[in-house]
This record gives C-alpha cells, structure tokens and sequence, in this order.
C-alpha cells in the first residue's frame, strides 16, 4: 500500500496544502504598479471576497440548475437503458452493451469540441437537418446554451452508468426474478418492485459520483463559452476559478475559490450519502 498513499500524498495532499498556504496571500502593486508586485498576508481575506463575490456564488446557482435538469434525465436514462438491456428480450445485449458505452471512450475535451461542431450552423447536418424542418433552435442561444451544456454531459455519461447499473442488474439472484414471474408479476412490475429497490446501493453510489462530478463541470460549458458567449467566463465555479488564476492572475483568491469548492462538494458528499442510506433502509 506505500505506493499508493505516496503517490496520493504527492498529486492530492500536496496540492491541497499548497492551495492552502496560497489563500492566504494576494499580490499587491506597490505605487503606481511600475515597482512590480508583492506577496502580501491576507489571512483569511480571500475567503472572504470569494464568498461575497456575486459572480462565484451565482455560478453555484448555474450548477445548481444543470444538477436539477442533468442529474434526472442521465440516470433515468441510464437505469432504462440498463433495464432493457437486462431484459429477456433483449438480444445483442453485448453489442448494446459496448455501443452505449462508446460515448464514454471518448475524452470529455473532444466529446466537447464533436459538439461543438454539431451545434455550428453552416458546418453541421444537425442544424442543417433542424432548418430544413423549420426549425429555428439556435444551440448557442441565452437561454438554449444551458440545454446544449447539458446535451454535452449527458451523451458523455449516459452509456457508462448504464454499464454500472447492468451490473448492478446482473447481480440480483436469477431465483428472486423468477419467483415474481410465477407470482404473475410483468416486465414493468418486476422492474420497479423488485430489480430497482435491489440495486439501491448502485443508484445512490452513481447518484454520489455524479453530483461530485457535476459540482466540478468545466470543459462542456468552457467550449460551449466560446459562441455563447452570453454565458459568461464564469458560468460555473471551476470556470470562475480559471478565470481567478489564469486571467486576472489572482491566484490566492483562485486558491481560496478552490478550497470553497472542495468544502461544499464534501458537503454534498455527505448529505446524498446520508440520504442514500436512509433510502436504502426504507
């Protein structure tokens, strides 16, 4: 086991400590800012002009919104997807299997720029397709932009929680199904009574990943920015964090957003862990 606990001390603890100590510092120009810039203590004044900042917390209301829209429709897709591959009528359920998960394989960076494209009027037969038919969505709209981010996530998503949840499925003893068929439960029944409440534990395990996960958002937004960019450099708390480091050059406030970031994912860790188990004794 050393190493693995050195080399999670290495890439994890160390950044976080360091993330730590640059908190607590900001840089200062001294008089007109020709004297160059100088590393000054700021306690925990940071902390403090992230959390009243109005852009960083209205970047949790935006992933607050995109976790009420994407968390549903991606493990509601990905628990039927799974249920009808582990159906008895299901053939070439290894050819699904592989199909759905291929989104997956692809890098959320270029599964982000595909995207990207298909949403391009003029370059892409999706927009073409939608025209012809009179249809006049524009992907990089105000208000569509959001529903494009979350098209991004969920294509991406999808297909490997279906694999989780098929072996969740895989798992449920062959005898407990077939006892319900004899009692004359159908397909949809056994489904919601009996295969659902057995994969408890993977539903709410998934549910975790995916909040976690969500909460962090960054390379879907972060491209689609670059047409709609009505959304802003900062529409989510990781993209305000970049903005923070690598274009205002502030990295104690970037450091301390960071940390922020990392307290209220641990929050929400706990509070779906907490909620996932009282589900799973009920």
């Amino acid at each position: 086991m050393v190493p693995f606990f050195a080399l999670f001390a290495l890439v994890t603890l160390a950044p976080i400590g360091y993330a730590a100590y640059m908190s607590l510092y900001r840089e200062e120009s001294s008089g007109l800012g020709f004297g160059g810039t100088e590393r000054m203590f700021a306690g925990f004044g940071n902390f403090t002009e992230t959390l009243t900042d109005a852009d960083f917390l209205a970047s949790f209301g935006h992933i607050a919104l995109y976790c009420a829209v994407y968390i549903p429709v991606m493990i509601g897709a990905a628990l039927a997807l799974a249920l009808l591959v582990d159906s008895a009528l299901t053939r070439a359920k290894r050819f699904f299997q592989i199909a759905y998960y291929l989104p997956h394989a692809v890098p959320g960076l270029i599964a982000s720029l595909i995207w990207l494209y298909l949403y391009t009027p003029g370059l892409s037969p999706l927009t073409d397709t939608l025209t012809a038919l009179g249809s006049d969505w524009n992907f990089f709209g105000k208000d569509e932009a959001f529903f494009s981010i979350v098209n991004v996530s969920a294509w991406q998503w999808i297909g490997y929680n279906m694999i989780i949840f098929y072996a969740g499925l895989q798992a449920i003893p062959r005898e407990v199904l077939e006892a319900a068929t004899v009692d004359g439960a159908g397909a949809v029944r056994t489904a919601w009574q009996v295969k659902i409440p057995m994969i408890r534990s993977t539903v709410v395990l998934t549910l975790l990943f995916t909040v976690v996960g969500a909460i962090q958002l960054f390379d879907a937004p972060k491209l689609v920015q670059l047409r709609a960019t009505e959304l802003g450099t900062d529409w989510s708390p990781t993209m305000w964090i970049y903005a923070e480091a690598f274009e205002n050059q502030d990295y104690g406030q970037a450091a301390a957003g960071s940390l922020l970031l990392a307290l209220v994912a641990g929050l929400l860790s706990f509070v779906v862990t907490k909620t996932g188990n009282r589900w799973k004794a009920s």
